[in-house]
């Protein structure tokens, strides 16, 4: 068997991702300019997840889509839009937790959850002051003589020489 890239789509899981993929709807009370069929051929679906794969297998921009193997970025990324609000990646999820279920078996009533949500004990010995309070006029030492600093003018005018 030929190897394939990590986000090329095998034929057994293209038919498993197949029937879930929206199809596109004309809104019947709507006008088009053009008719059903007109303008550019439609990027197949198969093409449109590879891409979506691609992106989140490389971690590229969208804009950083090959155009030679994908076709236009901009309309991946339009599709992948339309895909994620009509429910097709939680629909994709839920099919494969069950059919991992189906395989191995989760175990439901263990789980287990890890988390923080208080700031590391230690923290401020290790890392010391922060940088932005260096310099404050506050903190700085007084002049010689004692006096606050101020201005020698209170007031200047723009044609006023100083």
């Amino acid at each position: 068997m030929a190897r394939i890239q990590s986000w090329e789509v095998s034929d057994a899981f293209w038919g498993k991702v197949e029937p879930l993929i929206p199809t596109p709807e004309r809104d019947p009370n709507k006008t088009y300019k053009r008719r059903t069929g007109g303008g550019r051929k439609p990027i197949p679906p198969r093409k449109i997840f590879e891409a979506i794969l691609y992106v989140l297998r490389t971690g590229c921009q969208w804009k950083a889509l090959p155009k030679e193997r994908f076709g236009s970025p901009s309309a991946i990324h339009t599709h992948f839009m339309h895909w994620m609000g009509a429910g097709f990646f939680v629909a994709l999820w839920r099919a494969g937790l069950a059919e991992y279920d189906e395989m191995e078996g989760i175990a439901w009533r263990w789980q287990s959850i890890d988390g923080a949500l208080l700031k590391a004990p230690l923290a401020l010995q290790a890392v010391g002051r922060n940088p932005t309070d260096r310099g404050k006029k506050r903190k700085q030492a007084p002049s010689i003589d004692g006096r606050p600093w101020c201005p020698a003018l209170n007031r200047r005018d723009r044609g006023q020489q100083a």
